[in-house]
Protein backbone atom coordinates (compact mmCIF):
# COMPACT_ATOMS: atom_id res chain seq x y z
CA UNK A 1 0.00 0.00 0.00
CA UNK A 2 1.28 3.50 -0.62
CA UNK A 3 1.76 6.03 2.01
CA UNK A 4 -1.40 8.03 2.51
CA UNK A 5 -1.46 11.42 1.91
CA UNK A 6 -4.00 13.66 4.27
CA UNK A 7 -7.51 13.40 2.85
CA UNK A 8 -7.17 10.29 2.18
CA UNK A 9 -5.81 9.38 5.52
CA UNK A 10 -8.82 11.17 7.19
CA UNK A 11 -10.76 8.87 4.63
CA UNK A 12 -8.68 5.89 6.16
CA UNK A 13 -9.36 6.81 9.71
CA UNK A 14 -13.64 6.98 9.23
CA UNK A 15 -13.28 3.78 7.68
CA UNK A 16 -11.34 2.22 10.78
CA UNK A 17 -13.66 3.98 12.88
CA UNK A 18 -16.51 2.59 11.74
CA UNK A 19 -14.79 -1.16 11.19
CA UNK A 20 -14.40 -0.73 14.81
CA UNK A 21 -17.85 0.36 15.91
CA UNK A 22 -19.37 -2.42 13.53
CA UNK A 23 -18.14 -4.94 15.52
CA UNK A 24 -19.31 -3.54 19.07
CA UNK A 25 -22.81 -3.56 17.54
CA UNK A 26 -24.61 -4.88 20.01
CA UNK A 27 -27.64 -6.29 18.13
CA UNK A 28 -25.50 -8.75 16.38
CA UNK A 29 -23.35 -9.62 19.41
CA UNK A 30 -26.55 -10.27 21.39
CA UNK A 31 -28.83 -12.39 19.28
CA UNK A 32 -26.11 -15.11 19.52
CA UNK A 33 -26.51 -15.17 23.53
CA UNK A 34 -30.11 -15.25 23.88
CA UNK A 35 -30.52 -18.08 20.67
CA UNK A 36 -29.13 -20.45 23.48
CA UNK A 37 -31.48 -20.13 25.84
CA UNK A 38 -33.49 -22.61 26.99
CA UNK A 39 -37.25 -21.03 27.32
CA UNK A 40 -39.60 -22.55 29.61
CA UNK A 41 -43.08 -22.15 28.34
CA UNK A 42 -44.68 -21.14 31.47
CA UNK A 43 -42.35 -18.32 32.22
CA UNK A 44 -43.17 -14.94 31.07
CA UNK A 45 -40.10 -13.07 29.79
CA UNK A 46 -40.04 -9.22 30.50
CA UNK A 47 -37.32 -7.23 28.76
CA UNK A 48 -35.42 -4.09 30.69
CA UNK A 49 -33.40 -2.43 27.91
CA UNK A 50 -31.60 0.80 29.32
CA UNK A 51 -28.77 2.54 27.79
CA UNK A 52 -26.94 4.24 24.69
CA UNK A 53 -27.26 0.82 23.42
CA UNK A 54 -30.79 -0.30 24.41
CA UNK A 55 -32.71 -0.16 21.00
CA UNK A 56 -30.59 -2.40 19.29
CA UNK A 57 -30.74 -4.80 21.73
CA UNK A 58 -34.08 -4.53 21.93
CA UNK A 59 -34.85 -5.26 18.88
CA UNK A 60 -32.62 -8.67 18.84
CA UNK A 61 -34.42 -9.78 21.84
CA UNK A 62 -37.78 -9.17 20.55
CA UNK A 63 -36.57 -11.23 17.55
CA UNK A 64 -35.09 -13.81 19.02
CA UNK A 65 -38.43 -14.56 21.03
CA UNK A 66 -40.20 -14.05 17.61
CA UNK A 67 -38.35 -16.95 16.39
CA UNK A 68 -39.07 -19.34 18.97
CA UNK A 69 -42.74 -18.46 18.75
CA UNK A 70 -43.05 -15.95 21.99
CA UNK A 71 -44.12 -12.79 23.11
CA UNK A 72 -42.10 -10.67 25.39
CA UNK A 73 -45.02 -9.67 28.74
CA UNK A 74 -44.12 -6.45 28.56
CA UNK A 75 -40.50 -4.45 29.57
CA UNK A 76 -39.02 -0.72 28.62
CA UNK A 77 -36.85 0.90 26.40
CA UNK A 78 -34.74 3.87 27.43
CA UNK A 79 -32.21 5.41 25.24
CA UNK A 80 -31.06 9.12 24.48
CA UNK A 81 -33.15 9.10 21.44
CA UNK A 82 -36.83 9.05 20.70
CA UNK A 83 -36.71 6.35 18.51
CA UNK A 84 -40.10 4.07 18.74
CA UNK A 85 -39.95 0.96 20.71
CA UNK A 86 -39.46 -1.97 18.85
CA UNK A 87 -42.87 -3.86 19.89
CA UNK A 88 -45.91 -1.98 21.48
CA UNK A 89 -45.32 -4.11 24.61
CA UNK A 90 -42.40 -2.42 25.47
CA UNK A 91 -43.34 1.22 26.61
CA UNK A 92 -40.38 3.75 24.95
CA UNK A 93 -38.90 6.66 27.26
CA UNK A 94 -36.05 9.12 26.32
CA UNK A 95 -33.42 9.70 29.19
CA UNK A 96 -31.61 12.70 29.76
CA UNK A 97 -28.04 12.69 28.98
CA UNK A 98 -24.44 13.29 30.16
CA UNK A 99 -26.72 14.57 33.05
CA UNK A 100 -30.27 13.37 34.51
CA UNK A 101 -33.38 15.38 33.41
CA UNK A 102 -36.56 15.47 33.57
CA UNK A 103 -36.51 12.33 30.67
CA UNK A 104 -34.60 10.47 33.51
CA UNK A 105 -36.69 11.24 36.36
CA UNK A 106 -39.64 10.04 33.96
CA UNK A 107 -37.61 6.91 32.79
CA UNK A 108 -36.93 5.95 36.88
CA UNK A 109 -40.59 5.99 37.21
CA UNK A 110 -41.33 4.29 34.60
CA UNK A 111 -39.09 1.38 35.56
CA UNK A 112 -40.47 1.37 39.19
CA UNK A 113 -43.83 0.51 37.07
CA UNK A 114 -42.67 -2.63 34.89
CA UNK A 115 -40.80 -4.02 37.82
CA UNK A 116 -44.08 -3.68 40.43
CA UNK A 117 -45.86 -6.30 37.36
CA UNK A 118 -42.78 -8.34 37.42
CA UNK A 119 -43.83 -11.88 39.24
CA UNK A 120 -41.62 -14.36 40.90
CA UNK A 121 -42.22 -17.04 38.46
CA UNK A 122 -41.01 -14.53 35.67
CA UNK A 123 -37.92 -14.15 34.03
CA UNK A 124 -36.28 -10.09 33.19
CA UNK A 125 -34.05 -9.90 30.27
CA UNK A 126 -31.72 -6.50 31.23
CA UNK A 127 -30.46 -5.21 28.24
CA UNK A 128 -27.64 -2.99 30.05
CA UNK A 129 -25.13 -0.42 28.35
CA UNK A 130 -23.25 2.57 29.27
CA UNK A 131 -25.28 5.89 29.73
CA UNK A 132 -28.07 3.89 32.05
CA UNK A 133 -26.44 6.35 35.02
CA UNK A 134 -27.65 9.07 33.82
CA UNK A 135 -30.53 8.05 31.57
CA UNK A 136 -32.60 7.05 34.67
CA UNK A 137 -31.33 9.25 37.05
CA UNK A 138 -33.49 9.91 39.94
CA UNK A 139 -32.66 10.14 43.55
CA UNK A 140 -32.72 8.19 46.00
CA UNK A 141 -35.68 8.90 49.25
CA UNK A 142 -34.80 12.12 51.17
CA UNK A 143 -33.08 14.02 48.05
CA UNK A 144 -34.27 16.21 45.66
CA UNK A 145 -33.42 15.56 41.94
CA UNK A 146 -31.77 18.96 41.73
CA UNK A 147 -29.34 17.58 44.98
CA UNK A 148 -28.49 14.24 42.49
CA UNK A 149 -28.23 16.81 39.05
CA UNK A 150 -25.15 18.89 40.92
CA UNK A 151 -23.78 15.94 42.21
CA UNK A 152 -23.79 14.27 39.06
CA UNK A 153 -22.41 18.55 37.52
CA UNK A 154 -19.63 18.02 40.15
CA UNK A 155 -18.52 14.63 39.51
CA UNK A 156 -18.33 15.12 35.68
CA UNK A 157 -16.34 18.19 35.91
CA UNK A 158 -14.05 16.53 38.41
CA UNK A 159 -11.94 14.31 36.76
CA UNK A 160 -12.27 11.35 38.84
CA UNK A 161 -12.03 8.14 36.44
CA UNK A 162 -15.84 6.16 35.38
CA UNK A 163 -15.32 3.93 38.09
CA UNK A 164 -14.80 6.26 40.75
CA UNK A 165 -17.15 8.42 39.67
CA UNK A 166 -20.19 5.55 39.50
CA UNK A 167 -19.04 4.29 43.05
CA UNK A 168 -20.11 8.03 44.19
CA UNK A 169 -23.11 8.04 42.05
CA UNK A 170 -24.97 4.88 42.49
CA UNK A 171 -24.93 6.12 46.31
CA UNK A 172 -27.48 8.47 45.56
CA UNK A 173 -29.71 7.23 42.43
CA UNK A 174 -32.80 5.28 43.15
CA UNK A 175 -31.50 2.37 40.56
CA UNK A 176 -28.10 2.20 40.96
CA UNK A 177 -25.70 -0.53 43.39
CA UNK A 178 -27.96 -3.59 42.97
CA UNK A 179 -31.53 -2.00 43.91
CA UNK A 180 -32.99 -3.06 40.75
CA UNK A 181 -32.17 -6.78 41.37
CA UNK A 182 -33.42 -6.28 44.78
CA UNK A 183 -36.67 -4.43 43.23
CA UNK A 184 -36.90 -7.59 40.58
CA UNK A 185 -36.19 -10.52 43.28
CA UNK A 186 -37.26 -13.38 43.47
CA UNK A 187 -37.91 -13.36 39.63
CA UNK A 188 -35.00 -14.85 37.42
CA UNK A 189 -33.09 -12.40 36.50
CA UNK A 190 -30.29 -12.21 33.05
CA UNK A 191 -28.41 -9.79 32.59
CA UNK A 192 -26.65 -8.88 29.49
CA UNK A 193 -23.79 -5.84 28.92
CA UNK A 194 -22.29 -4.11 26.25
CA UNK A 195 -19.25 -2.79 28.19
CA UNK A 196 -18.07 1.29 28.56
CA UNK A 197 -15.72 0.85 31.59
CA UNK A 198 -11.87 -0.30 31.37
CA UNK A 199 -11.33 -3.96 32.54
CA UNK A 200 -15.74 -4.71 32.29
CA UNK A 201 -15.94 -3.89 36.01
CA UNK A 202 -19.57 -5.30 35.99
CA UNK A 203 -20.34 -3.28 39.44
CA UNK A 204 -19.48 0.04 37.30
CA UNK A 205 -20.98 -0.75 33.92
CA UNK A 206 -24.80 1.73 34.34
CA UNK A 207 -24.01 2.17 38.19
CA UNK A 208 -24.21 -1.52 38.09
CA UNK A 209 -28.04 -1.55 38.82
CA UNK A 210 -27.90 -5.82 39.32
CA UNK A 211 -24.63 -6.00 40.94
CA UNK A 212 -23.69 -5.79 44.49
CA UNK A 213 -22.17 -2.68 46.02
CA UNK A 214 -18.54 -2.83 47.21
CA UNK A 215 -18.54 0.52 49.04
CA UNK A 216 -19.87 1.54 51.90
CA UNK A 217 -21.22 4.75 52.60
CA UNK A 218 -17.97 5.45 54.61
CA UNK A 219 -15.76 4.89 51.75
CA UNK A 220 -18.49 7.05 49.31
CA UNK A 221 -17.50 10.09 51.73
CA UNK A 222 -13.76 9.14 52.12
CA UNK A 223 -14.08 9.32 47.83
CA UNK A 224 -15.40 12.48 47.78
CA UNK A 225 -12.93 14.25 50.54
CA UNK A 226 -10.20 13.27 48.36
CA UNK A 227 -11.66 15.00 45.56
CA UNK A 228 -12.62 18.00 47.48
CA UNK A 229 -16.06 17.47 46.55
CA UNK A 230 -17.22 16.49 50.20
CA UNK A 231 -18.07 20.49 51.17
CA UNK A 232 -19.26 21.09 47.43
CA UNK A 233 -22.35 18.57 47.02
CA UNK A 234 -25.93 19.64 48.55
CA UNK A 235 -26.02 19.24 52.11
CA UNK A 236 -29.02 16.72 51.28
CA UNK A 237 -26.15 14.70 49.88
CA UNK A 238 -23.82 14.61 53.00
CA UNK A 239 -27.29 13.85 55.37
CA UNK A 240 -28.29 10.46 53.16
CA UNK A 241 -24.25 9.39 53.19
CA UNK A 242 -24.09 10.52 57.09
CA UNK A 243 -27.14 8.71 57.83
CA UNK A 244 -26.02 5.50 55.90
CA UNK A 245 -22.85 5.69 58.15
CA UNK A 246 -24.53 5.59 61.38
CA UNK A 247 -26.99 3.03 60.75
CA UNK A 248 -30.07 4.93 60.22
CA UNK A 249 -30.60 4.13 57.20
CA UNK A 250 -29.91 0.61 54.90
CA UNK A 251 -26.99 -0.12 53.45
CA UNK A 252 -26.90 -0.47 49.61
CA UNK A 253 -27.28 -4.41 48.72
CA UNK A 254 -23.64 -6.22 49.06
CA UNK A 255 -22.29 -9.54 47.94
CA UNK A 256 -23.96 -12.29 49.50
CA UNK A 257 -27.74 -10.35 49.85
CA UNK A 258 -30.71 -12.75 48.46
CA UNK A 259 -31.21 -10.21 45.58
CA UNK A 260 -28.70 -11.57 43.69
CA UNK A 261 -28.98 -15.57 43.99
CA UNK A 262 -31.13 -15.81 40.17
CA UNK A 263 -29.06 -13.34 38.35
CA UNK A 264 -26.66 -14.40 35.99
CA UNK A 265 -24.55 -11.85 34.37
CA UNK A 266 -22.66 -11.27 30.83
CA UNK A 267 -20.76 -9.18 28.93
CA UNK A 268 -21.61 -9.21 24.81
CA UNK A 269 -19.31 -6.37 23.06
CA UNK A 270 -16.43 -4.52 24.91
CA UNK A 271 -13.68 -2.36 23.75
CA UNK A 272 -11.46 -5.04 23.21
CA UNK A 273 -13.38 -6.12 20.47
CA UNK A 274 -13.61 -2.69 18.98
CA UNK A 275 -10.08 -2.19 19.01
CA UNK A 276 -9.26 -6.08 17.63
CA UNK A 277 -11.66 -5.23 14.53
CA UNK A 278 -10.14 -1.65 13.55
CA UNK A 279 -6.84 -3.87 13.80
CA UNK A 280 -8.22 -6.04 11.70
CA UNK A 281 -9.88 -3.83 8.74
CA UNK A 282 -6.31 -1.65 8.94
CA UNK A 283 -4.44 -4.91 8.05
CA UNK A 284 -6.94 -5.86 5.35
CA UNK A 285 -5.92 -1.98 3.99
CA UNK A 286 -2.59 -2.46 4.13
CA UNK A 287 -1.53 -1.38 7.08
CA UNK A 288 0.76 -2.45 9.81
CA UNK A 289 -1.47 -2.22 13.13
CA UNK A 290 -0.49 -2.80 16.45
CA UNK A 291 -3.11 -2.40 19.28
CA UNK A 292 -1.89 -1.18 22.59
CA UNK A 293 -1.44 -3.05 25.51
CA UNK A 294 -2.46 -0.35 28.27
CA UNK A 295 -5.97 1.31 27.91
CA UNK A 296 -5.86 5.07 27.75
CA UNK A 297 -6.85 6.86 30.81
CA UNK A 298 -6.00 9.58 32.88
CA UNK A 299 -6.33 13.44 31.87
CA UNK A 300 -7.38 13.86 27.72
CA UNK A 301 -5.08 16.41 27.31
CA UNK A 302 -1.86 14.14 28.65
CA UNK A 303 -2.60 11.20 26.82
CA UNK A 304 -3.25 12.96 23.33
CA UNK A 305 0.43 14.31 24.07
CA UNK A 306 1.28 10.91 25.05
CA UNK A 307 -0.05 9.39 22.13
CA UNK A 308 1.43 11.75 19.56
CA UNK A 309 4.82 11.12 20.85
CA UNK A 310 4.19 7.00 20.67
CA UNK A 311 3.14 8.04 17.12
CA UNK A 312 6.01 9.81 16.20
CA UNK A 313 8.52 7.45 17.64
CA UNK A 314 7.27 5.00 14.89
CA UNK A 315 6.92 7.53 11.61
CA UNK A 316 10.45 8.09 11.08
CA UNK A 317 11.08 7.64 7.25
CA UNK A 318 12.14 4.18 6.63
CA UNK A 319 14.49 3.27 4.16
CA UNK A 320 13.20 1.43 0.12
CA UNK A 321 11.47 -0.52 -0.05
CA UNK A 322 8.91 0.86 2.25
CA UNK A 323 7.03 -1.48 4.96
CA UNK A 324 3.33 -0.95 5.30
CA UNK A 325 2.48 2.03 6.92
CA UNK A 326 2.65 1.84 10.73
CA UNK A 327 -1.11 1.82 12.75
CA UNK A 328 -1.26 2.31 15.91
CA UNK A 329 -4.46 1.78 17.94
CA UNK A 330 -5.51 2.53 21.37
CA UNK A 331 -8.53 1.80 23.59
CA UNK A 332 -10.21 3.28 26.67
CA UNK A 333 -11.73 6.41 28.29
CA UNK A 334 -9.64 9.66 29.53
CA UNK A 335 -11.04 12.25 31.75
CA UNK A 336 -11.25 15.99 32.18
CA UNK A 337 -10.93 18.15 34.82
CA UNK A 338 -12.69 21.11 34.61
CA UNK A 339 -12.19 22.67 37.96
CA UNK A 340 -14.07 25.43 39.44
CA UNK A 341 -14.15 28.80 36.66
CA UNK A 342 -16.06 28.42 33.22
CA UNK A 343 -15.38 25.66 30.91
CA UNK A 344 -15.63 25.80 27.12
CA UNK A 345 -17.46 23.18 25.08
CA UNK A 346 -16.00 19.75 23.85
CA UNK A 347 -15.26 16.23 25.16
CA UNK A 348 -12.46 14.41 26.66
CA UNK A 349 -12.53 12.95 22.93
CA UNK A 350 -11.66 16.20 21.49
CA UNK A 351 -9.56 17.53 23.93
CA UNK A 352 -7.11 14.10 23.29
CA UNK A 353 -7.25 15.37 19.76
CA UNK A 354 -6.41 19.05 19.96
CA UNK A 355 -3.81 17.94 22.41
CA UNK A 356 -2.23 15.63 20.22
CA UNK A 357 -2.16 18.19 17.37
CA UNK A 358 0.03 20.21 18.69
CA UNK A 359 2.51 17.72 19.13
CA UNK A 360 2.19 16.64 15.99
CA UNK A 361 2.79 20.40 14.58
CA UNK A 362 6.33 19.85 14.34
CA UNK A 363 5.56 17.74 11.67
CA UNK A 364 3.42 15.99 8.90
CA UNK A 365 4.75 12.66 9.86
CA UNK A 366 1.21 11.34 11.13
CA UNK A 367 -2.68 11.58 11.64
CA UNK A 368 -4.24 10.22 14.37
CA UNK A 369 -8.47 10.08 15.10
CA UNK A 370 -9.74 10.49 18.59
CA UNK A 371 -13.46 9.40 19.06
CA UNK A 372 -15.96 7.87 21.59
CA UNK A 373 -17.56 5.13 20.19
CA UNK A 374 -21.25 6.28 20.92
CA UNK A 375 -20.96 8.77 18.53
CA UNK A 376 -21.39 11.55 20.78
CA UNK A 377 -17.87 12.98 22.79
CA UNK A 378 -19.47 15.14 25.81
CA UNK A 379 -22.35 17.59 25.63
CA UNK A 380 -21.64 17.87 21.61
CA UNK A 381 -22.92 16.59 18.33
CA UNK A 382 -19.58 15.26 17.64
CA UNK A 383 -17.79 11.78 18.57
CA UNK A 384 -14.34 13.19 18.45
CA UNK A 385 -11.54 14.66 15.51
CA UNK A 386 -9.47 13.67 12.96
CA UNK A 387 -6.10 15.46 13.17
CA UNK A 388 -2.93 15.52 11.56
CA UNK A 389 0.64 18.04 11.57
CA UNK A 390 -1.32 21.48 9.99
CA UNK A 391 -4.42 21.23 12.33
CA UNK A 392 -3.02 23.44 14.99
CA UNK A 393 -1.18 25.98 12.67
CA UNK A 394 -4.51 25.68 10.83
CA UNK A 395 -6.84 26.60 13.51
CA UNK A 396 -4.37 29.62 14.29
CA UNK A 397 -4.90 30.93 11.21
CA UNK A 398 -8.51 31.10 11.55
CA UNK A 399 -7.60 33.72 14.09
CA UNK A 400 -8.34 31.27 17.04
CA UNK A 401 -5.82 30.64 19.84
CA UNK A 402 -5.49 26.85 19.84
CA UNK A 403 -3.24 26.87 23.45
CA UNK A 404 -5.61 28.90 25.27
CA UNK A 405 -8.75 26.82 23.66
CA UNK A 406 -7.18 23.82 25.62
CA UNK A 407 -6.35 25.32 28.38
CA UNK A 408 -10.25 26.29 28.58
CA UNK A 409 -11.03 22.73 28.22
CA UNK A 410 -13.04 24.62 24.71
CA UNK A 411 -11.61 21.82 22.04
CA UNK A 412 -15.39 21.75 20.13
CA UNK A 413 -15.07 25.36 18.63
CA UNK A 414 -11.28 25.25 18.02
CA UNK A 415 -11.84 21.89 15.63
CA UNK A 416 -14.78 22.64 14.12
CA UNK A 417 -13.16 26.24 12.85
CA UNK A 418 -11.08 23.72 10.46
CA UNK A 419 -13.47 20.92 9.50
CA UNK A 420 -11.84 18.05 12.01
CA UNK A 421 -14.58 16.91 13.91
CA UNK A 422 -16.31 13.36 12.75
CA UNK A 423 -19.68 13.23 13.08
CA UNK A 424 -20.79 10.01 12.70
CA UNK A 425 -24.15 10.12 14.77
CA UNK A 426 -25.06 8.12 17.46
CA UNK A 427 -24.08 4.83 16.91
CA UNK A 428 -26.20 2.34 18.84
CA UNK A 429 -23.50 1.33 20.90
CA UNK A 430 -20.82 2.71 23.64
CA UNK A 431 -17.80 0.76 24.33
CA UNK A 432 -16.00 3.53 25.45
CA UNK A 433 -13.26 5.78 22.88
CA UNK A 434 -10.96 4.99 20.25
CA UNK A 435 -7.72 6.36 19.25
CA UNK A 436 -6.06 5.33 16.33
CA UNK A 437 -2.78 7.24 14.88
CA UNK A 438 -0.93 6.38 11.19
CA UNK A 439 2.00 7.43 9.64
CA UNK A 440 1.97 9.55 6.38
CA UNK A 441 5.55 8.73 5.23
CA UNK A 442 6.92 12.31 6.17
CA UNK A 443 10.35 12.05 7.80
CA UNK A 444 9.61 13.28 11.86
CA UNK A 445 11.73 16.42 13.16
CA UNK A 446 14.30 15.63 15.70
Amino acid sequence: MRVPRAPVARDLLAELYRAAVAAAAPGPALWPRLQQLELEPERRIWILALGKAALPMASAAIQVLGTRGRDPAGGLVVAPEGNPSPDSRLTFVQGDHPEPGPGSLAAAEALGAVVSRIGPDDEAWVLLSGGTTSLIGAPEPGLAPTDLKSIYTLLLGSGLDITTMNTIRKRFSRWGGGKLARALAPARVRVYIVSDVIGDDLSSIGSGPCVPDHAMASEVRALLERAALWSRIPEAGRRFVASAESGKTAETPKAGDGAFERVALEVVASNSLALKAAAQRAAELGLSPRVAETPLAGEAAEAGARVARSLLNDCVQLSTPQPPPTCLIWGGETTVSLGEGPAGMGGRSQELALAAARTLAATDAAALLAAGTDGRDGPTDAAGAIIDGNTWSAIAERGRNPGQDLARHNAYPALDSVGALLRPGLTGTNVMDIVIGICLGKRVSR
